[in-house]
């Protein structure tokens, strides 16, 4: 009865749409998946990522040993992403974020996303009434990040995140499931150099999100695991003159999870591992654990490519392109994005249409980010002269 309604509830989340899973698919399932929606649009245009994409407000979520190398002293972010808009209007994704650099080498960050799921009719097992839900979920963290050495940083983040599925409608030891999480991440910034006839820069970047106890939704269960997931990115900024630049970007993403096990009919493993583990056990185990070896491994990892063309960091045309495996979610999109900065001000929309036969929640969605920076800082992500 519990997994029923929590099923139903988490059908609404944004990775794992049950609806699309058949007999052939071996989805990895978490709570509180909105933790991996990507939030900002600029993001969003490039097929969801921002590993290793040069710093900007919504650096909080993608990698916040970014801070380091932001150009500009202070930022606020405000993004806005309606979910599931071609079935409902009430479902929500809003996402605020801060940072300020504290001198050349150092920064702080801070975030609050807040996930609304609109109003749900609750039945029981026999499709009588049972009342009505208002789920909602927010996640608020903080980040310190500092330069390493002129070409790298490092950063960590805390996180307190709070999942209200509205559950105790229904069942007396139901609670609004609470939790603490980290995140380590890294960041490499190089100095321009020679490409041709022009100049070259590579970034690279990593996250290790998420990583904490599970998250329990019902004071008898042991909890199911947060969202953990290894970020890797790399992008080449081909600087063609000091007015236009062309950048390539990828990046690559694993839930840090164990897989689940295929069970017979009496609930005993004939492939894979046990999953019952704990987080920690989880996280190393997610790596040589799948049923189908290391074919079915492989197939856990989504990759993204991402294209943007800049003029004068000023007008900004992205395209990107997000991948995951037919067994492992199915989701296949590609984006497109347009940034426009006016002084201070930054705005970036997007637009997701679905490539694969299943379309995924946010299919047909445009989204919506506005950037505030202030105070001019140093020399931070922009070209700077190569060095030998």
């Amino acid at each position: 009865m519990k997994n029923v309604a929590l099923s139903i509830i988490l059908s609404f989340a944004p990775l794992f749409v049950l609806f699309s899973q058949t007999n052939d698919t071996r989805v990895i399932t978490t709570a509180m998946p909105l933790l991996l929606v990507s939030p900002d649009a600029r993001a969003a245009g490039l097929g969801d990522q921002g590993a290793a994409t040069t710093p900007d407000a919504y650096s909080q979520y993608w990698n916040p040993s970014k801070y380091a190398f932001a150009d500009e002293n202070f930022g606020i972010g405000i993004s806005y992403t309606p979910y599931l808009s071609r079935i409902t209007n009430d479902i929500n994704l809003i996402f605020l974020s801060f940072y300020s650099k504290l001198n050349d080498r150092s920064a702080y960050g801070l975030g609050l996303r807040y996930f609304g799921l609109g109003t749900i009719d609750l039945r029981t097992i026999e499709g009588a009434p049972n009342g009505e839900a208002k789920p909602n979920e927010f996640a608020l963290d903080a980040s310190y990040a500092m330069q390493l050495s002129p070409h790298y940083s490092m950063a960590v983040s805390l996180r307190f995140v709070v999942s209200d599925l509205n559950l105790s409608i229904s069942y007396s030891d139901a609670t609004a499931a609470k939790n603490m999480a980290f995140d380590i991440s890294g960041y490499y910034n190089s100095y321009t150099f020679p490409m041709f006839d022009a100049e070259g820069r590579v970034r690279l970047g990593y996250n290790i999100m998420n990583l904490g106890p599970k998250l329990r939704y019902f004071k008898s269960d042991e909890g199911d695991f947060m969202p953990a997931n290894l970020k890797l990115g790399g992008q080449y900024d081909y600087i063609m003159d000091e007015y236009n630049t062309l950048t390539l970007s990828l990046e690559t993403n694993k839930l840090l999870v164990p897989t689940p096990p295929v069970r017979d009919d009496n609930g005993n493993i004939i492939a894979g591992k046990n999953d019952d583990v704990s987080w920690m056990q989880g996280v190393f185990q997610s790596f040589y654990d799948a049923p189908g070896g290391l074919s079915e491994e492989i197939k856990e990892f989504t990759w993204s490519a991402g294209l943007e063309y800049s003029y004068l960091e000023a007008f900004k045309v992205r395209a990107g392109y997000f991948h995951e495996s037919e067994i492992k979610g199915k989701r296949q999109y590609l984006t497109l994005g347009l940034g426009i900065r006016y002084n201070y001000v930054n705005f970036d929309v997007s637009y997701l249409f679905s490539t694969a036969k299943i379309h995924t929640p946010l299919d047909g969605t445009m989204r919506f980010s506005l950037s505030f920076f202030l105070d001019k800082g140093g020399s931070g992500s922009k070209p700077q002269n190569s060095e030998k």
